[in-house]
């Protein structure tokens, strides 16, 4: 059986990562250090969720501390590893940016040096749309993402070039996956859909940075859990868009469709633009169905649909989540 590493395994992506290898027959080994950036409760639910298959392997460690990762890998046969463990957030990176560079730059370095040393030769890195800001639409992978316009960009784009440089020296399979606005259930609480659910909910106004024009490629994390397990396969040195592939659906019109869900109307109040922002996302996703034969199966309006089904749910102790 194959024994796969994956990374910031009680995050929103990595949990949903997690729990497809393992329905695939997968022995998982899970690391995660269960920060307290967003409310760790979600984190901890996630968790559990995964605990449940014995062939899930949890040891708590940050991969910013190479003597653990040495002797995790000491200790372990890995056949590859999935790295989604990062710090994500556009905005808390302008307020601590060396918190961002730890994990996602030097993080990543730690894990491509112990896979040089026992010879693990696949990594699939989780990386971002933030660095497409300023590209033209439809972004492609082969545009020039070298003005990275927040340090949580900045950071991905160092992880991604260190993760090359160790393809071309020592021959390690990389395939970088581009990222465009995951949501879903027990999703970030720090993430807009997340938020605007619980807040349309409780009868708590929306802050809008902007207008509400500003739009985004939404991809639902199923959609990206498989699209990440697929990018497994062996592509050399690959960067792969992972969105939802159409036109890119405003603010207002999500924060609607959460209305009809829920049958209740928001109350919004708008703050200026952050200039850390990208006003719109929208992902050319046609490598992905090249090289992987991916293409997102859940749309906005059954995804929600989803999302807002798990909050109803769990609603009696996501009450007391902070957002």
């Amino acid at each position: 059986m194959q024994t796969i590493l994956v990374t910031g395994a009680a995050g929103f992506i990595g949990w949903k990562t997690c729990k497809y290898l393992l329905e695939a027959g997968v022995v998982v080994a899970g690391i995660d250090n269960m920060n307290d950036y967003y409310d760790v409760r979600i984190k901890e639910y996630r968790l559990n969720e995964l605990k449940k298959n014995r062939e899930f392997q949890f040891v708590n460690l940050d991969i910013e501390d190479l003597e653990a990762l040495k002797g995790l890998f000491t200790n372990h046969t890995f056949d590859s590893v999935i790295n989604l463990a990062a710090r994500a957030g556009v905005r808390y990176s302008m307020e601590n940016p060396f918190v961002y560079m730890r994990t996602n730059a030097l993080g990543t370095l730690n894990l491509l040096e112990m896979m040089k040393e026992h010879n693990v030769k696949k990594m699939v890195l989780a990386s971002t749309s933030s660095l497409y800001a300023g590209q033209p639409m439809p972004f492609r992978e082969d545009l020039p993402v070298n003005t990275p316009i927040s340090p949580y960009a900045a950071s991905k784009k160092a992880a991604e070039v260190m993760a090359y440089t160790y393809h071309y020296l020592y021959g390690i399979d990389i395939s970088i996956v581009r990222y465009f606005t995951v949501y879903g259930p027990a999703g970030r609480p720090d993430m807009s859909i997340f938020r605007f659910i619980k807040w349309i909910d409780e009868g708590v106004p929306l802050e809008i940075f902007g207008d509400g024009s500003q739009s985004r490629d939404f991809t639902f994390v199923d959609d990206i859990a498989d699209g990440t397990i697929k990018a497994l396969k062996d592509v050399g040195y690959e960067i792969i868009n992972l969105g939802g592939g159409k036109s890119p659906i405003s603010l207002l019109k999500m924060i609607g469709m959460i209305e009809e869900n829920l049958g209740k109307k928001a109350e919004i109040r708008l703050r200026p633009f952050h200039k850390a922002d990208i006003k719109e996302t929208w992902a050319d996703i046609t490598r992905a169905q090249k090289v992987l034969n991916w293409y997102p199966k859940i749309g906005l309006e059954e995804g929600l649909k989803r999302t807002i089904t798990w909050y109803l749910q769990n609603k009696s102790w996501l009450k007391d989540v902070n957002v």
